[in-house]
């Protein structure tokens, strides 16, 4: 059976198995650029000639880094050799399932997912990769106890020494500690528990005190504006430094803080994006948690690359991140997203 025909049945089918992972937990690893060789099992060709399909399945198209990253896939395809597209999962574990599904359908030889549930993506990825397409996941890792059933490689921020930056951060405005509260990022998401987890378990003997911890149904300014609201409410103005996953988030977080007359609370955000670059040269938030993203996507194109020609290469890909202030902002150029 071809991987076009398996592809549909995969599309109707895996819509309902989507989140049959869902709630696993998984003890988060200290993170470190690991370099575990592998070879695909078997190597892709392309007998006619084309070149072969790479799709990016995006978590969310209305999210800007990933319309970023799918314009770095594009902008990278013919360096890296590929023909590439996109496929959006609209912030949807079931629809994303059914969206691997449809890769698979379509001819991809390699999809590279950010998946919106880090558990729940795990039966799709499985039988994509039993259809004999190459399997990279991208920003963001699954939670599986046989990952390498599900995936071949994936390439993501080093999102464990993310948390243990954004302590440094806020230690370096209170070095004797404060109280703290965490806006996390979309509940589920992989990169959100590893942020979590390299924040929470490093907090022993640094003087900061977590108030609490609450964590948004999707990556939304919105949700992490309202969030806040609620931990003022609760709180006021015992909060000293607000830790948020992400630096749109951390817009809402200041929108709130501000309808509340506490400007001066300490705001970290993750990503580096304009918002939170912008945030920072403004003195709205003390710091951003830069990521790379373009250095994401070439790295999921190169491992791809060496999958598809059947070479070895590294499955596990952590990038490190850049801690971006007022006092070193001027040395980082403007984000593009």
């Amino acid at each position: 059976m071809n991987k076009k025909i398996l592809g549909l049945m995969l599309a109707m089918i895996l819509g309902t198995s989507a989140l049959a992972g869902c709630g696993k937990t998984e003890e988060a690893k200290e993170a470190e650029v690991k370099t575990e060789e592998t070879k695909t099992e078997e190597k892709v060709e392309n007998t006619d000639g084309e070149l072969p399909k790479l799709i990016f399945i995006a978590g969310d198209m209305s999210n800007e880094s990933q319309v970023f990253a799918s314009k770095m896939f594009t902008e990278h395809a013919e360096e890296y050799g590929f023909e590439v597209s996109t496929l959006d999962g609209r912030g949807d574990p079931q629809i994303q399932a059914q969206v691997v599904g449809n890769a698979v359908a379509q001819g991809a030889d390699v999809i590279c997912v950010n998946p919106n549930d880090a558990s729940g993506i795990v039966p799709s990825l499985e039988a994509a990769k039993k259809a004999g397409v190459i399997v990279g996941v991208y920003g963001s890792e699954i939670m599986s106890d046989t990952p390498e059933k599900a995936r071949d490689f994936y390439v993501t921020q080093d999102d464990i020494q993310g948390g243990k930056l954004a302590i440094e951060a806020i230690l370096e405005k209170y070095p004797s500690g404060c109280n703290v509260v965490e806006v996390e990022g979309q509940a589920g998401h992989d990169a959100a528990i590893k942020r979590h987890t390299g924040f929470t378990e490093n907090l022993d003997g640094t003087g900061l005190n977590l108030l609490a911890s609450m964590a948004p149904t999707q990556w939304a300014t919105a949700e992490a504006l309202s969030i806040t609201e609620d931990m003022i409410v609760k709180y006021g103005d015992e909060i000293d430094a607000i830790f948020c996953h992400w630096d749109n988030g951390a817009t809402g977080c200041i929108e709130a803080l501000k309808a509340a007359n506490m400007e001066d609370v300490v705001v970290i955000g993750i990503d580096g994006c304009q918002a939170g670059y912008n945030q920072v040269k403004a003195g709205d938030q003390y710091a951003t948690i830069s990521i790379d993203a373009d250095k994401l996507v070439r790295r999921c194109m190169e491992v791809a690359r060496k999958a598809i020609n059947g070479e070895e290469y590294s499955a596990e890909n952590l990038i490190a991140f850049d801690m971006i202030t007022q006092n070193n902002i001027d040395e980082f150029p403007v984000p593009e997203w």
